[in-house]
């Protein structure tokens, strides 16, 4: 089975507005890897963490709450949160979505891209962990659909 893959369209007016990116899922033992040292971060920073929580992987996340993530200090967070960028690429021209590369620091002018960006590529990961799409506790919004002015998207998944 082919990894899970995202289509994320800017529609908010700023620079980034309709570049497009194409969001690709970890392999599992990356995905893990990354989970266990999310994990253990939170519990570092003295969050609640289950019994049992690290042998869940990704499926921890669900359990704790991707938002307890953003309460991390940055110290810990900022490394964590900066490797989702590894899941995506751009896609230059709308009109040839087949044509994607690597992110150059250039292809998102704004933070509130960015953010949206690691939201997704967080709840790609864990959406699979529960029936019908996410759990209430990744219902939460993101940082930055909290803003006065939300990064609106188009969500075309593919399995």
């Amino acid at each position: 089975m082919a990894r899970k893959t995202l289509n994320f369209t800017v529609t908010d007016e700023g620079r980034d507005k309709n570049k497009s990116f194409l969001l690709t899922e970890w392999p599992a033992s990356r995905a893990e890897a990354w989970a266990i040292r999310a994990v253990l971060a939170l519990g570092a920073a003295n969050v609640t963490v289950p019994d049992g929580v690290l042998n869940m992987g990704m499926a921890a996340l669900t359990e704790i709450g991707l938002t307890k993530l953003f309460a991390l200090p940055y110290k810990e967070a900022g490394p964590l949160l900066d490797e989702l960028m590894e899941c995506i690429q751009v896609m230059p021209d709308a009109r040839r979505p087949q044509v994607k590369r690597p992110l150059v620091e250039s292809d998102i002018e704004e933070v509130k891209t960015r953010l949206a960006l690691k939201w997704e590529v967080l709840k790609l990961h864990v959406d699979f962990f529960t029936a019908g799409g996410l759990s209430e506790l990744t219902k939460a919004k993101a940082p930055a659909a909290e803003s006065s002015s939300p990064t609106r998207t188009s969500r075309k998944q593919s399995e």
